[in-house]
């Protein structure tokens, strides 16, 4: 069979310049590059000067700077400074454009995010600032790795035809499957420390509303429901192995520090308190003992 790649020529290999997260308290210096460069902005409102012309640009919005196009960020509130992300990469080629640019179809250097990509991007841009600021060993590569996810989302974006909005459920498809093993991940490791949905979506980057759609989708039930649940099933473990730990301390070791309010979603639960849950499991051993 053979393959049509649609979007670029040749293979998809792009050298990783440089990535870095700024914090704009200044105007930057009107110059350009060699390579291109992306900018999104993570949280606040400024103003960036492209090839003479100002553009205003607030969070989820992407900056395509392509060789030879000068620009500069523009402070409009120094109170509340804008955070972005920068990437700067060559050695690319997407079909029917300029090798080592990016161009959209009307012509802007502003792509302005939908609620969806915009959280893919922000995942895709904390993960690299995540990776510059570790000591993993293949940085770089985990830096390419999201860069083309990146670049392959935003095409996905200007492109628009039958075959890329077939690709794009796909691919959406997948990030909620990924999003949601993340996160029950995140559950089963950390079900003994104080866990908030608004926690959980911070950790994922992600709106605590959206993390709550596709968790439901995904497994029919809420993550904090979720989490109730782990957290019941080690403390009814415990119950049974540690016969000498009270309730309190079960209660804790699972991440309640109520003991009654543990007790009460125990009983919801299973039907029956943790005392009379411990003293029954306890008898049956006995007996078969």
């Amino acid at each position: 069979m053979v393959i049509d790649y649609d979007l670029t020529y040749n293979d998809f290999n792009p050298t990783v310049f440089y990535v870095s997260k700024l914090k704009m308290t200044k105007n930057g210096v009107y110059h350009d590059h060699d390579h291109a460069e992306l900018a999104f902005i993570l949280s606040g409102k400024g103003r960036y000067l492209v090839d003479g012309v100002e553009y205003d640009v607030e969070a989820g919005d992407l900056v395509i700077c392509n060789p030879g196009v000068k620009h500069a960020h523009i402070v409009t509130n120094k109170d509340e400074p804008t955070i972005e992300f920068i990437a700067g990469f060559y050695d690319f080629h997407f079909k029917n454009m300029a090798q080592n640019s990016i161009e959209t179809k009307d012509g802007s250097c502003i792509i302005k995010t939908a609620t969806e990509l915009k959280q893919n991007l922000m995942m895709h841009c904390y993960a690299m600032i995540a990776e510059k600021e570790s000591s993993n060993v293949g940085k770089y590569f985990m830096f390419k790795t999201h860069l083309i996810q990146m670049l392959l989302l935003v095409m996905r974006e200007i492109v628009s035809d039958d075959d890329y909005k077939q690709s794009k459920c796909s691919f959406e498809s997948y990030n909620k499957n990924y999003a949601v093993k993340q996160i029950i991940n995140y559950l089963n490791e950390n079900y003994n420390q104080k866990i908030s949905l608004e926690q959980i979506a911070h950790n994922m980057y992600l709106s605590p509303v959206y993390i709550s759609k596709i968790f439901k989708e995904e497994t029919g039930e809420s993550p904090i429901n979720y989490l109730i649940k782990i957290r019941l099933e080690k403390a009814r473990d415990i119950l049974v192995k540690n016969e000498g730990s009270s309730i309190k301390s079960i209660a804790n070791k699972v991440g309640y520090e109520d003991v009654y309010h543990f007790s009460k979603l125990f009983k919801k639960y299973y039907g029956i308190s943790p005392l009379y849950y411990r003293k029954r499991e306890l008898e049956k051993r006995a007996s078969n003992e």
